[in-house]
């Protein structure tokens, strides 16, 4: 079987009208360049780094919604977390005479051989959620560092002048968003003397690896204050084990909007995340995409924002989709 997918299974009729269509032979150059097919839908191959977490699943989806909308074909490829089958997916894609790439780098560093290929080829690319050092036009996503420094600043006033143990869940070792989150948070924490940051184990922003991690932390470290991990995901795993374990007081905190932990937050054992709605940052990513393909000029970096969701405001936040969403505020 091919390792590609043509959207997504639910979007099948649209995979039988746009399969018919030619794909360029004659991919668009650099952002300046204004060369574009002269027919058929514009091709667009998309190198995910990963879908093994409820974020990146909805990031696809967001950026094949907007594919539809918009008339194009959108290649898809999942790298599985593997560096070497990102590059050689971004090779196949190349092959396949896509017009632009999107990708979402397992290792930013790591993938700039694929990066390399695109621009002798004369692929443009932009790049989300995950910035890389050099060759992409432009990059579409959030501020982790800021991310981690609205939920660590929450997280220090509710632990208050008593402090304590903060377990730190991470995200993936060497990966741009698990430092940024990482050092955000610990940035927000300094000025309060009285809390002391575990680091946890890498847990690669998946629910079943943070339980394993946090029964084993939990043995070492039993009068933890509160948890911090870098994606809601792998915080509602560790909830999981504190609950468990009759540790209903330890405090609880992550990253992303995640619906299931925005509708913990009242409880009040789930401190705060931060919104990360990827429906929103697939669609811009997509859309930039589109500007790069018709030699528009696009900002190097666009930051699609963030906020804090907490208490205060958690209510506004509840909806139907698996992630918070600005406009249901």
């Amino acid at each position: 079987m091919s390792k590609f997918r043509l959207l997504t299974i639910p979007a099948l009729l649209l995979v039988a009208a746009l399969t018919s269509c030619s794909v360029s032979s004659n991919p668009g150059g650099s952002a300046d360049a204004g060369d574009q097919k002269s027919a058929g839908p514009v091709a667009i191959g998309f190198s995910q780094a990963t879908q093994q977490s409820p974020f990146y699943v909805q990031l696809r989806e967001g950026a094949e919604a907007a594919a539809k909308e918009a008339g194009a074909t959108l290649y898809f490829a999942d790298a599985g977390g593997d560096v070497t089958k990102q590059n050689n997916d971004i090779q196949d894609l190349i092959t396949r005479q896509v017009d632009v790439l999107l990708v979402n780098p397992v290792d930013p560093q790591g993938v700039q051989p694929g990066i390399a290929a695109a621009k002798a080829a004369g692929v443009s690319v932009v790049t989300v959620d995950r910035p890389v050092p050099d060759g992409a036009v432009a990059h579409v996503g959030r501020d982790n560092k800021a991310m981690g420094a609205l939920v660590g600043k929450r997280l220090s006033e509710a632990l208050g002048d008593k402090g304590g143990k903060v377990i730190e869940i991470r995200g993936d070792a060497g990966g741009a968003v698990a430092r940024d989150r990482s050092a955000g948070f610990h940035e927000a924490v300094a000025g309060n003397d009285k809390i002391k940051i575990v680091e946890g184990p890498y847990s690669d922003y998946v629910r079943s690896k943070a339980v394993t991690a946090m029964q084993d932390l939990l043995q070492v470290h039993p009068d933890v204050a509160a948890v911090y991990a870098h994606n809601d995901d792998m915080a509602l795993g560790a909830m999981q084990v504190l609950k468990e374990n009759g540790k209903d007081k330890v405090l609880v905190s992550g990253v992303d909007g995640l619906m299931e932990a925005v509708k913990q937050i009242p409880d009040g054992q789930y401190v705060a995340t931060a919104l990360n709605d990827p429906i929103s940052l697939g669609s811009k990513a997509i859309e930039t995409v589109l500007k790069v393909q018709k030699g528009e000029q696009v900002e190097s970096s666009i930051d699609a924002g963030t906020e804090l969701i907490d208490k205060a405001n958690a209510a506004g936040y509840v909806g139907d989709g698996e992630f918070a969403q600005a406009s249901t505020k």
